[in-house]
């Protein structure tokens, strides 16, 4: 395992949840922690509780400009950036038909195109150090649920991202990871969770493809993967095996749906009338943030 004592370690979406987790356990190490996202107050409440080896930078990861002058802060404050964990990610509840469609597109925009745009404004400094890459993706990469169109395409297409990225910077010497956690206990889920709609729907999902797993659970994994510099980290490793499957899932995931999603496409139009789109389809307070 990699030691990341003393190393400059920059994570978007930090204001809770995975990515204020591994900004506490990875300063517990001795790294030097940079919290750049769009809720500034609750950064700064983590940085403050981390202590001098953590900095906060206020940055959207859909604006070049803001993550431009973010980047150059941290590189100001810390002298160079070692590992960048793009954990930056929203959700929306809705289906295709009848979802906010600014909302549907704004989870691919951030989930997807922020990660790209990260990695891109970071890479010349992770390249100086040879450093660590590390996208945040989903189960929902893997197995692909109804009301989730937008966050699995975006998590899809982050696994992909990185699997080229990860053979352009080989040769160097940087390393590029993807995570892929299951339902993990987080503002975002349990935010999905309450949704008059698609908790009900999630609820209903089987076995561990629909259980809920306490935060630590990922922070363990993704600490072991970071340190290790991992290319791949299954949260838990039930994951990976399921992913040696995925060609056989969507005609299983349909097949559960037939029963379960007439009933909730009618309720999803109803709530949507009586909340409005816009409202209907936010969930956690990253989301909310993030659409305005």
């Amino acid at each position: 395992m990699a030691n990341v004592k003393g190393k400059v370690v920059l994570i978007t979406g930090a204001a809770r949840g995975i990515g204020a987790g591994l900004a506490e356990r990875l300063a517990a190490r001795g790294a030097k922690v940079a919290l750049v996202g769009l809720e500034a107050d609750e950064q700064r409440k983590v940085a403050e509780r981390i202590g001098d080896s953590a900095k906060a930078w206020e940055a959207d990861v859909t604006d070049w400009a803001a993550l431009e002058k973010a980047t150059a802060g941290v590189v100001e404050h810390f002298g160079g950036i070692d590992i960048v964990i793009a954990n930056a990610g929203i959700a929306t509840t809705g289906f295709v038909r009848s979802v906010d469609p600014a909302a549907f597109e704004k989870v691919i925009e951030v989930d997807l195109l922020g990660v790209w745009r990260t990695f891109r404004v970071t890479l010349p400094h992770v390249i100086e150090r040879r450093g660590y890459l590390l996208a945040i993706s989903s189960l929902a990469a893997i197995t692909h649920a109804p009301g989730m169109a937008n966050y699995s395409a975006a998590k899809a297409g982050v696994e992909a991202f990185c699997n080229s990225l990860r053979a352009e910077v080989a040769h160097l010497g940087v390393k590029v990871g993807v995570a892929h956690p299951t339902w993990i206990k987080t503002d975002l889920v349990d935010s999905a969770d309450a949704h008059p709609v698609f908790g009900k729907l999630r609820a209903g999902m089987p076995g561990l493809i629909g259980k809920t797993y306490p935060l630590n659970v990922a922070l363990d994994h993704i600490e072991a993967g970071v340190l290790k510099r991992a290319r791949v980290i299954h949260v838990p490793k039930w994951v990976g095996v399921l992913k040696a499957f995925r060609s056989f899932l969507p005609p299983i995931v349909e097949l559960g749906a037939r029963t379960r999603v007439p009933a909730a496409d009618k309720a999803a139009l109803e709530d949507i009338k009586a909340r409005g789109a816009r409202e209907a389809a936010i969930t956690g307070h990253g989301g909310r943030a993030a659409i305005h």
